[in-house]
């Protein structure tokens, strides 16, 4: 298994994004060169991207924010997907594992994310991991 940072915008990279974003959410627009350029050149963001081996193709990604505010460094893992063809093999595993080595190194005291209670084999792999389940209230503010 091969984890890599994405530090500038290719095809491959382009047709992967376009390929899995469908796979995590329907909602989603359709990404442009530019969106994941500017995605990819974001002093917060870390993205993610995973190979069965160094010549096969793109087949899972993550994304990993890591941002200052006054009480310090946090870090957020948001998108994690891995092609419905290769699930079940550590993807995932590995791309939360490498995120979290990477926010450690960034300064981050911890991680958080959120995940859709439906999606119960995604809650099991970041428990398996070690995330630890917190009570609080998530608001989202829609902009109509």
């Amino acid at each position: 298994m091969q984890i890599e940072l994405a530090s500038h915008i290719t095809d491959e990279l382009l047709d992967a994004l376009t390929r899995l974003i469908p796979q995590l959410t329907i909602s989603s627009p359709r990404l442009t060169r530019d969106d994941v350029a500017a995605l990819v050149s974001s002093d917060s963001v870390t993205l993610l991207t995973a190979r069965r081996d160094a010549s096969a193709p793109i087949v899972g990604m993550l994304t990993l924010i890591v941002y200052r505010v006054p009480t310090g460094v946090r870090a957020r893992i948001e998108d994690v997907v891995v092609d419905e063809s290769v699930r079940g093999q550590g993807i995932a595993v590995a791309l939360v594992q490498r995120a979290l080595e990477v926010a450690r190194a960034k300064g981050a005291d911890g991680v958080a994310l959120t995940s859709n209670p439906r999606r119960e084999a995604a809650n099991q792999l970041y428990q398996k991991v070690g995330f630890k389940k917190w009570e609080t209230n998530v608001y989202f503010y829609k902009f109509e």
